[in-house]
């Protein structure tokens, strides 16, 4: 077996019926097979244990929704023959807000955010480190155009990283984290590029003594590669599953390449469900 598939397997063991899963894109561009790869994994960790799996829409970035990438969702879940349980999510729903801002109050009440209003190109030099005397700019929390950032420990892989930006909106660590909590999800499944993104939302958990997040099962599975060895990215090229769809091409490739990350013979959902069953 490979690494991954011992991986995958022992965690699937973790799950019964009282588990909660998700798929959580964001619809800022079209679909591609790593996303794919993503949803099956899912859905295959909670159909054959009979777990829930919920589909959230992270659409909180105005700028980046387009009404065609939430319908490419759509459209890549019923091409892949993935269900899910119960409505749609959507984190831009007014109903959800409050979630997201009482977790950042919750967070000021315990002086642990503090302003700041470097740019993304004045931090650049660091090279993904925050200097600590950038926590005292000086600034209140309830100025405009401030972002809010919480403090983390020495060398954490995420240092200082922002809860709330400039614009007021919650930053997407929240409102995962809100989510997360709000949902009852007991197991995540991400790409190795969120592992520092589970740390985050771990540490804010424990800041918080939401105990119910730092029981959660993590498995971050393998990122797919693009022909230069890059991570793929969301594309209206012919790499996306849009192209796929369109060029009337079956997901039967694509079901093939995961059952060589999961040791099996399939090329479809269900049979890769029966593999792992059997």
């Amino acid at each position: 077996m490979s690494t991954f598939d011992q991986q995958f397997r022992a965690f699937i063991q973790s799950i019964d019926s009282k588990s909660s899963l998700r798929m959580a894109p964001t619809p800022s561009g079209y679909l591609h097979m790593g996303n794919a790869f993503n949803f099956t994994l899912n859905w295959l960790a909670a159909r054959a244990r009979g777990g829930t799996l919920l589909l959230r829409i992270d659409d909180l970035d105005a700028d980046r929704k387009r009404p065609e990438y939430v319908q490419d969702i759509r459209d890549t879940l019923a091409w892949l023959e993935l269900d899910f349980d119960r409505e749609p999510v959507f984190q831009s729903d007014a109903s959800r807000l409050p979630l997201y801002h009482d977790v950042l109050l919750r967070l000021r009440k315990k002086e642990l955010l503090f302003a700041c209003r470097k740019s993304r190109k004045e931090l650049e030099p660091y090279g993904g480190r925050y200097p600590e005397i950038f926590r005292h700019q000086g600034l209140d929390l309830d100025e405009p155009d401030v972002a809010w950032r919480v403090k983390t420990p020495p060398d954490f892989p995420m240092p200082d990283f922002v809860v709330r930006r400039r614009d007021g909106i919650p930053a997407y660590q929240i409102a995962s984290l809100a989510d997360d909590l709000e949902l009852g999800i007991t197991h995540l499944i991400r790409g190795a590029d969120l592992e520092s993104s589970s740390l985050a939302q771990q540490y804010l958990a424990s800041c918080l003594g939401e105990q119910a997040f730092s029981r959660i099962q993590f498995l971050h599975h393998p990122l797919l590669l693009d022909e230069e060895g890059g991570k793929l990215s969301k594309s209206a090229g012919s790499a996306s599953l849009r192209h796929m769809r369109e060029s009337h091409l079956s997901p039967q490739e694509l079901y093939a390449k995961l059952g060589v990350w999961l040791q099996v013979e399939a090329d479809s959902a269900a049979s890769l469900l029966q593999a792992l069953k059997s």
